[in-house]
């Protein structure tokens, strides 16, 4: 049975997370978006047609990385990504800015069990295949990018282009 203290500490640890990370509230690793505002667009409509693009993703040689690692997509485009894992630990695929995913990746240090399952992030087991149903509504420059810990560091990052 939660308390007055623990929903207030709850509350104040929710307080203290950026970005759009928020603690769940059973204490369960993952999170959700508060809100329905994403910097690269907005969530797909299934009844809509969608161009797919697959992604994979691995590490090897010290690296980790995904391919491809550059898009180019068209302004009110909606885009299928197949995410798939062919490598042998868990990778993550984050669609936003570099500077929120940057912002978003020193918080996954501070709670490296964080776990993604967003309409613009997934986590995804090795030899695993996920899916993410996009609608790009903003021109700009995006990133997709692993934010595990080290995965970053070791060249998970990859970028859209919106025309």
């Amino acid at each position: 049975m939660r308390t007055t203290f623990h929903l207030a500490l709850a509350a104040l640890a929710g307080a203290l997370i950026s970005g759009p990370a928020v603690a769940a509230p059973d204490g369960a690793a993952g999170h959700s978006h508060s809100h329905e505002t994403f910097s690269a667009g907005e969530p797909g409509n299934p009844k809509r047609p969608a161009r797919t693009v697959q992604i994979t993703m691995r590490e090897g040689d010290g690296k980790m990385l995904y391919v491809p690692e550059r898009l180019e997509i068209k302004r009110g485009e909606q885009i299928r990504f197949i995410i798939v894992n062919d490598g042998e630990l868990d990778h993550e695929f984050i669609l936003a800015t570099t500077a929120e995913n940057l912002k978003h990746a020193e918080e996954m240090k501070k709670n490296p069990e964080m776990e993604h399952d967003d309409p613009n992030a997934k986590r995804v087991a090795p030899k695993k295949k996920r899916e993410i149903l996009w609608r790009f509504t903003k021109a700009g420059q995006f990133e997709f990018g692993c934010l595990i810990p080290g995965h970053r560091e070791a060249g998970m990052t990859g970028f859209i282009t919106v025309k």
